[in-house]
Formats: C-alpha cells, sequence, structure tokens
C-alpha cells in the first residue's frame, strides 16, 4: 500500500502526491494540530493595504499620512497587502512559471541541490527537516541564499536570470519599507537600515510548492510559524491557502492582484522593541489545485548583533537581548521543531 510508505524516505511530496492517488496519507503527515474550521473569514477584508506609491511620495503630506498607515499594520497585524510597488505584472508571471518548471524538473535533475543544512547556499528537499522530525509537512520546497551573494539554480533555462532580476526589485521594496518604518517609530529613515547592515544583509529566496492533499484536514505545508529576518515579502499562483493569526483566530490572506504579501520578522519585533510583532502563520491545504509561493525572507548581515534599537532604549527598558544574528538563525530552525518562537530565547523576563 502507498500508505505504507516510510515518510523520511519520501524526497518529494509532489511525486509522491502523483503516485499515491487518492490513497489515505501516511500517519506522520497527520501534521494540522488546530482545527481549520476555526477561522475568522469575517476578518479578511481588515487585512491592510498599503499603497508603495504613497510611501515614496514626495508629497510630504501623502508620504506621512501612509507612514502612520505603516504603523498601523505593523502594530497591529504584522501583515499587510502591498499595491503599486513598481514591480512589472510580467516580471512576477516569468518567475513563477520558472518555478514551476523547477519543481516539475525530473527528481534526478534536482538532486545535486539536496539540502545540506539552513546555510547551503542552494537546497530543495521537502517538508522542513524530514530526518529531524516527528511530523512531516506536505510542502516540496527550493531555498536559496541569493544575497549577500546572488545564488541559483542553472536550470531550467532562464531561471537564474528572472530571478536575480526578482530578488533585487523584492531588496529594493523592503529596504524603501525599512525606510518608513523607521520613520514610524521616531527614528532617522536610514536607523533600522544601518544598524541591521542591511544593505550587506542576507535574502532568502523561497520556492514552496504544495500539491494536492486528498485529506487535507489533517495534514498542513507548513505549521504555525513566524520569520526570521526583518521583513517577508511573498507572491502566490492565484491558490490560497496563506493563513495568518490574529486576536488568536485564523485568518484566510486573499491577495489583491498583482500584490506583494508582507509579513514582519522576529529580528523586526527585536529592533522595534516588541512594537511590531512578528506574526505566527501557516498554510493549509486543498485537494484540488497545486499553489506555488515565492517567499523572499529580508534580513540583516548575518554578523550583526541585532537587538531593540538604541534610539527606543532613550525612553523605555529592552525587551529583547541583543544576538548575532547568524546566532539566531540557527536557533531558529532548530525551535521551528518544538512549535514555538525563536524570539523566546532572546526575550528579556
Amino acid at each position: 500500500m502507498a500508505s505504507a510508505a516510510s515518510p523520511s524516505e519520501i524526497t518529494s511530496i509532489k511525486a509522491f502526491a502523483e503516485s499515491n492517488g487518492s490513497s489515505p496519507i501516511p500517519f506522520t503527515y497527520h501534521s494540522l494540530t488546530e482545527p481549520r474550521d476555526d477561522v475568522a473569514d469575517h476578518l479578511a477584508c481588515s487585512i491592510p493595504v498599503i499603497d508603495f506609491s504613497h510611501l515614496t511620495s514626495h508629497d510630504p503630506q501623502i508620504h506621512a499620512s501612509t507612514v502612520h498607515q505603516l504603523a498601523n499594520a505593523c502594530a497591529q497585524w504584522g501583515f499587510f497587502l502591498l499595491t503599486n510597488h513598481g514591480i512589472s505584472e510580467k516580471l512576477m508571471e516569468e518567475v513563477m512559471e520558472k518555478s514551476h518548471e523547477f519543481h516539475n524538473l525530473p527528481l534526478e535533475e534536482k538532486e545535486e541541490f539536496a539540502d545540506k543544512g539552513p546555510l547551503t547556499a542552494i537546497r530543495h528537499g521537502t517538508s522542513f527537516h524530514p530526518q529531524a522530525e516527528k511530523l512531516h509537512y506536505w510542502r516540496d520546497y527550493l531555498k536559496v541564499i541569493t544575497l549577500p551573494q546572488f545564488n541559483f539554480p542553472h536550470k531550467p533555462p532562464g531561471y537564474k536570470e528572472v530571478a536575480f532580476e526578482y530578488s533585487r526589485k523584492i531588496r529594493g521594496v523592503a529596504r524603501e519599507l525599512l525606510i518608513g518604518i523607521s520613520e514610524s517609530l521616531g527614528l532617522d529613515a536610514e536607523s533600522i537600515i544601518e544598524s541591521t547592515g542591511f544593505d550587506s544583509g542576507l535574502q532568502i529566496f523561497a520556492v514552496n510548492l504544495y500539491p494536492p492533499c486528498p485529506e487535507p484536514d489533517l495534514a498542513v505545508g507548513l505549521p504555525p510559524h513566524s520569520d526570521h529576518g526583518l521583513l517577508t515579502l511573498l507572491t502566490q499562483n492565484g491558490i490560497g491557502g496563506l493563513q495568518v493569526k490574529h486576536t488568536g483566530k485564523w485568518v484566510n490572506v486573499n491577495p489583491l492582484p498583482n500584490c506583494l504579501i508582507v509579513n514582519t520578522g522576529d529580528q523586526l519585533e527585536a529592533v522595534s522593541n516588541g512594537r511590531y510583532k512578528s506574526v505566527m502563520h501557516r498554510a493549509v491545504l486543498n485537494n484540488r489545485d497545486t499553489r506555488i509561493s515565492l517567499v523572499l525572507v529580508n534580513g540583516p548581515d548575518l554578523d550583526k548583533e541585532i537587538g531593540p534599537a538604541l534610539g527606543l532604549l532613550e525612553k523605555e527598558d529592552p525587551l529583547f537581548k541583543t544576538m548575532k544574528y547568524r546566532d539566531y538563525f540557527e536557533i531558529q530552525q532548530m525551535t521551528r521543531f518544538a512549535y514555538k518562537s525563536g524570539l523566546d530565547e532572546i526575550r528579556l523576563n
């Protein structure tokens, strides 16, 4: 029986799902720990929308108003939809198309990219870390370090080129957002960029593929988690599945056409001294369509000590201790197995 397959031997959930058909999924994929029906649909339309062109406006009034909106979005939700971001729809479609092509390559063509650890430049795998997990997740992934040095698979043809352009444009958008966030905290515009070494910082380009699952009420694509880094910028192929935790309820994230989904990361919560929460989110599944998400995590310099902004500590006590981003990243990768936030490791009191 297909469902008797050893999950640790599954090197691609896409390949397994295609061969398994509608048969029951392996028990170790029963990873949905909270009920799917506990979803507050009425809150989906309340997720903030930020117009990027207003944030970068030279009109002081429009800019100031948008900085205020950005502050509220980061403080109240930790998630927002970003419109008019200046990245062409054509480029976004090309990256998505090439990402789909990569996941459709035969398994043997992807073996050279097999995951060898969190800071490996290019890594392909399934679930999160099958050998170390008790529960597994219905996801295949490609994760690439695209900054401070650009790495990328050499196949399929043309993927590397569009990924480079997309990664750099995303980094530019993230940089402008951090300027607005610094201003919203009453800091100098470049304060967060300078204190975190953002311009020489880490960027991870993740391509997640979630195949149809015959038992979507039992499995999950990714469990509840927060992201390391400062800002994560995400787009998807039109298939829903991303949910954010807000006021104790799960809320479906329904993106607007051609928008980017942005969420605040653990290092931004630390830098803002707790004002801007790194919010929990998860990826749920369906039994009909393949979902692909492009997730770009934008972080500090790996060797920078990250903690509350000094400008904030003139009037308040620190809520977090400082820690080198590289050390935090390694801790966060391990705590993913423990269903807790890496922030617990640096939280004071």
